[in-house]
């Protein structure tokens, strides 16, 4: 098992100038992190080899891993054929990058839709072409010992339910899932029932915490509302409302034994919060 942050969880420095993507990979592994996932927020890797060499030196330099890349498609809401046809074709320029990285495993979005449009049926209807499209990538991924995975986000496919029936649909060895452990509060699935249903199909874990409040309690500024209405905000990772110590359990006597990426999106300082939120996972796994 090896510890370590999402580029994400620095996007406020990031977005100030205050770090380069490279400058956030140093601070990683100064902070004891094993490795970084890049997010391409605020940045583009596509046509870009000049940053990409920048990560991947920056990466070696301070012996730690790239582990996963991971950005964002939607198969579902797509004008034509042709459109979505040039989704596909996006997601696939960026195995390419994925590639360039070095990177072995590589996470894409499948399907957003607003909220009052997700339902079960929608879900069954919009299936066949997030299926046919998962496994056009990861056909093609495979090609370059790529593992492609969808993450439990976006409400629409964030259920452990909906995940697991997209993975079985496509049946693709090297299609799994990223397995955020917060998100699936979104959807008010407890967390620890979630990851243990979802934890076989796991190739890289995110380890994200929420506040989280009821739906007759509205906080303020700052929450944002689940699909039934509650209310939640961004964590340091072990200072929320998830049962981290038992997620945490679950994880480990499942036998994972691969990268746990830390995502924080909380109001707290971003350097500060990554800092204490991987020590937590490194005391909640030594822990468990």
């Amino acid at each position: 098992m090896k510890v370590g942050l999402s580029t994400y969880s620095l996007q406020q420095a990031l977005d100030r100038k205050e770090l380069t993507v490279p400058d956030a990979i140093r601070w990683i592994a100064e902070q004891g992190g094993q490795h970084v996932e890049i997010v391409p927020m605020g940045f583009s890797l596509i046509d870009n080899s000049a940053l990409i060499e920048e990560i991947k030196a920056a990466a070696q330099d301070v012996g730690i891993d790239i582990s996963n890349y991971a950005i964002g498609a939607n198969f579902a809401v797509q004008e034509s054929t042709e459109t979505l046809e040039e989704e596909i074709q996006s997601v696939m320029r960026h195995v390419n990058v994925a590639a360039d990285l070095g990177v072995k495993l590589m996470r894409h979005d499948v399907a957003f839709r607003p909220a009052q449009e997700g339902t079960v049926a929608q879900f069954e209807a919009d299936l066949p072409v997030l299926v046919k499209a998962c496994q056009r990538i990861a056909d093609y991924a495979a090609g370059f010992g790529i593992t492609t995975s969808v993450e439990n986000h976006g409400y629409y496919v964030q259920s452990s339910e909906r995940v697991q029936r997209l993975l079985h649909e496509t049946g693709r060895e090297n299609f799994k899932t990223t397995l955020d452990i917060g998100n699936f509060l979104c959807v008010d699935e407890d967390p620890v029932s979630a990851v243990k249903n979802n934890i076989p199909y796991a190739s890289i874990v995110h380890a994200k915490d929420f506040y989280w409040r009821s739906s007759t309690r509205n906080p303020g500024e700052g929450w944002f509302q689940t699909s039934h209405g509650n209310y939640l905000r961004g964590a340091i990772v072990g200072h929320g409302d998830i049962d981290m110590p038992e997620v945490f359990r679950v994880l480990k006597r499942s036998g994972y034994d691969g990268y746990i990426s830390v995502e924080f999106e909380g109001m707290e300082h971003c350097q500060t919060a990554s800092r204490i939120a991987m020590d937590n996972v490194r005391r909640l796994w030594d822990e468990a």
